[in-house]
């Protein structure tokens, strides 16, 4: 896996198999992982100051990181 912390599969690691079909049948949930995925490489990357934002912008990616995250969430859980 992935050094980058909030990484899906570790944050979800009971629906990595849910995650993967998902991708592979659900354009739209597969390109909702693939934003979560550059959002968090750039939060972490913010975080760890190889690409120092102002704050106001992390604080942006954190909130565009997690609406992502739960839309994944439910769409994972929906029926």
């Amino acid at each position: 896996m992935s050094n980058t912390p909030h990484d899906l599969y570790e944050d979800f690691p009971e629906k990595a198999a849910a995650i993967h079909a998902l991708k592979a049948k659900d354009a739209h949930f597969a390109k909702m992982v693939e934003d979560y995925h550059e959002v968090n490489r750039a939060v972490h990357r913010a975080e760890t100051l190889v690409e120092p934002v102002t704050p106001e912008h992390e604080g942006s990616l954190r909130q565009k990181r997690m609406r992502l995250k739960d839309d994944i969430w439910h769409a994972l859980t929906a029926g």
